[in-house]
């Protein structure tokens, strides 16, 4: 189900269209191409990076990926090959670099793609999310042919392939926070040539879709099965069925690329008709207008027409209070008509007086300028 490899100089692999390839770059080899710590004997471990990339071009082919979680771990080329390519050699240029040293070592690795062995093998496909696994962990032939093995108990093909496999983050997961070490979740997708089993149709039961859409764990009979070394989210399985799928592709046909004779083109003609725009005018304008006109005058007749007035309040109001409200105003008026023409003496804290220490005339505490009419009415100084 998978070619795993170690790194060689120029080394050819031959991956199969549709099955998973699986390539790991050992530091080990690499560090045989960098000089020793300067102490003999010392065992070196230097940082090692890799970069891959199409002899070429800057980037690597759009099925294969590539993944190194720190410098001192291996690095992992995975991918799914596709029909397209089947016959096209691939050349993967490899550079390694040595983080201490800054030097480098570059290799070949040549991908020939062949072709799978019938035209239509895997008809059945089924991807699964693995909650506690990271897509390097589940890359190791071990780790991934336990699953295989597990699928297989469960689904009894007869031919069983891996097809691709992808890290939840690229497919819009976030990164996991670092607690209690949790991973950030794989998509494994295996294909066979035989119906689904009815464990995994169970998820397609009205019962466990619901509990999905209420965020609970579905009922699964099988997830026994696999729960001992892998958590699966029967939430996000996929099950596609290729033989009912029927095909929309429309063969092209392809002309001379010359257009039909269509007769002869004929312009519009240079005179115009005038066209009237009075209704146009009435419609946009007038009509508006006159509207607003309207509102205006009924406004204006309850503004300025429906007033009570003065005259009016004084008739709806009982006498006595008109005249009690008339001697308030008169005897007001005439308080303050007083309080402004009265004369009086200023109180004595107003006068000149003389400093007790250096005898010079201090002014008056209120200018000449003070309001009078805020002096008390009753003075009680002589």
């Amino acid at each position: 189900y998978t070619i795993l490899s170690k790194v060689h100089s120029d080394r050819n692999v031959y991956p199969s269209a549709g099955v998973l390839f699986v390539h790991v770059l050992e530091r080990e080899y690499f560090k045989g191409e960098f000089p020793p710590y300067p102490k003999p004997g010392e065992i070196s471990n230097d940082p090692i990076t890799f970069n891959t990339n199409l002899m070429g071009y800057p980037d690597r082919p759009g099925w294969l990926r590539y993944i190194q979680r720190t410098p001192y771990s291996d690095g992992v080329l995975y991918g799914s090959p596709t029909i397209e390519n089947v016959g096209k050699p691939t050349i993967i240029e490899i550079t390694a670099y040595n983080r201490r040293t800054f030097e480098t070592a570059r290799h070949n690795l040549i991908i020939n793609i062949m072709s799978a062995e019938v035209d239509f093998p895997l008809p059945y496909q089924a991807e699964f999310f693995i909650r506690n696994m990271n897509v390097e962990e589940m890359l190791a032939s071990e780790v991934l042919g336990d699953f295989l093995g597990a699928v297989k108990n469960v689904w009894q093909p007869e031919r069983l392939n891996a097809i691709n496999i992808t890290s939840a983050l690229d497919r819009g997961g976030r990164v996991p926070l670092p607690i209690n070490d949790m991973k950030e979740g794989v998509y494994v997708m295996v294909g066979a040539d035989v119906p689904f089993s009815s464990c995994l149709r169970e998820v397609e039961n009205p019962q466990n879709q619901l509990r999905c859409s209420q965020e609970m764990e579905p009922v699964i009979t099988c997830d026994k099965k696999f729960r001992t070394q892998f958590h699966i989210d029967w939430c996000k399985i996929s099950l596609v069925d290729n033989t009912k799928q029927v095909s929309t592709f429309q063969e092209v046909i392809r002309g001379e690329g010359i257009l039909p004779d269509g007769g002869e083109y004929k312009p519009p003609s240079d005179t115009l008709k005038s066209r009237d725009y009075y209704s146009d005018f009435l419609i946009t304008l007038a009509v508006p207008s006159a509207i607003a006109l309207v509102l205006f005058l009924i406004l204006a007749y309850i503004m300025c027409c429906r007033r009570e007035g003065v005259e009016k309040r004084n008739m709806q109001t009982p006498d006595i209070q008109l005249v009690h409200h008339s001697a308030i105003q008169k005897s007001t008026k005439e308080l303050r008509d007083m309080s402004k023409n009265r004369e009086i003496a200023w109180p004595l804290s107003t006068l000149p007086v003389f400093h007790p220490v250096t005898g010079e005339i201090v002014p008056p505490l209120h200018p000449d300028t003070y309001d009078n009419t805020s002096m008390p009415l009753m003075q009680t100084q002589q």
